[in-house]
């Protein structure tokens, strides 16, 4: 063998050897937040999956929007879509301790209703979706079904007639199951959701009260979604909690009659609404654009 091609072999097989043992460099936080799907220049989104989109079809945060996993009493969103299309909001549902005792025995959030009390559908959708109340649900699924398991049969009926290609229902409150759906899913449905103009008005409202008759006690029920007043034009939607989906938010704003819906799945509590205030804030200037 030449010299010359001597002395090129030997040097192929020192850069293979080297290639072999260089340390690979870590990913940027940029680089790392774009595998995860969040558009550069957004706001750092520390949820597990995020999506968010506008009324005019432009999605301008995306992070594992697709993945399906549990999105607790969001669920909630889809039980209140189904009982307006079943129901007539002056309709009296008769609340059952059957109702009581399902959310006090699975520890979940309740409107503290009463067994034995009437309450009209109106009454029982603001104790769904302001507290988040699961003895209301419990009470609206059963009315509505009839029964539970004919309810959530409706729920996912609704879910494909929608397109939520990645949901599932399996109850109707929220709690622990084999149900799940995504960011995506969760924002289409509440953009379909607030064309109800009674499914708006009741996710807008901060304080509900119901005052004291023969039929019931008073109630007073405050909306445990704290974005009010932290970006404008705040019109909702709901928040959710459950060990496994981590704390969830999906929310929605109106500005010069452009609507933003975003959907936080997997947070934390408190960071939850000043990440969606920040994202609503880099979004509308986006849609003006």
């Amino acid at each position: 063998m030449r010299m010359g091609a001597l002395i090129r072999v030997l040097l192929c097989a020192l850069v293979c050897t080297l290639a072999g043992f260089a340390v690979p460099t870590a990913a940027s936080p940029a680089r790392a937040e774009a595998r995860a799907g969040v558009q550069a220049g957004a706001p750092p989104v520390a949820a597990r999956a995020a999506y968010v989109a506008d009324s005019e079809g432009t999605v301008h945060v995306a992070k594992r929007a697709d993945r399906r996993t549990a999105v607790a009493s969001l669920v909630k969103i889809m039980t209140a879509y189904v009982v307006l299309r079943e129901a007539e909001l002056d309709d009296v549902v008769r609340v059952t301790r059957a109702d009581v005792r399902h959310a006090a025995a699975n520890g979940a959030t309740a409107a503290a209703l009463r067994a034995g009390e009437r309450l009209t559908v109106r009454d029982l959708l603001y104790g769904l979706m302001l507290p988040s109340g699961a003895d209301a649900a419990n009470a609206l699924a059963r009315t509505y079904g009839p029964g539970k398991a004919a309810f959530v049969a409706k729920m996912n009926a609704a879910a494909s007639a929608l397109g939520l290609h990645d949901t599932r229902y399996a109850n109707a409150d929220g709690l622990p199951s084999s149900g799940y759906s995504t960011a995506a899913d969760q924002v289409k449905l509440a953009q379909a959701a607030l064309r109800q103009p009674e499914f708006r008005a009741i996710v807008g409202r901060q304080v509900y009260r119901v005052a004291k008759t023969t039929w019931h006690s008073a109630h007073v029920w405050r909306n445990t979604n704290k974005l009010f007043g932290m970006s404008d034009g705040v019109i909702g939607v709901k928040t959710g909690y459950t060990r496994a989906a981590g704390y969830c938010l999906l929310f929605a704003a109106e500005r010069d009659g452009v609507q933003v819906v975003g959907a936080l799945l997997g947070d934390q509590d408190s960071r939850r609404f000043a990440t969606a205030a920040r994202l609503l804030d880099y979004a509308f200037p986006r849609v003006a654009a």
